[in-house]
């Protein structure tokens, strides 16, 4: 399911705020020339988060990602 939706920088911001809170280890959201994609990439270890960021950036992405601790029951 793909929608795309306008907002402005500000409500942009906010939702980053939300969508960082939902993955707290992980790749959340990333954004290419005013386009952004919202993400849910839980990432196990350190190594998979390095390497899933490498992939997105080599495509031309900027990642934003959260590298709070691991929750065990994950």
């Amino acid at each position: 399911m793909n929608r795309v939706y306008r907002m402005s920088r500000k409500e942009y911001q906010g939702l980053l705020k939300v969508a960082s809170e939902q993955v707290p280890f992980g790749i959340y959201a990333l954004e290419k020339e005013g386009y952004a994609e919202l993400r849910h990439d839980r990432c196990e270890s350190i190594t998979q988060l390095k390497s899933l960021s490498r992939e997105f950036k080599s495509q031309g992405f900027r990642v934003l990602s959260n590298r709070g601790q691991l929750s065990a029951g994950q």
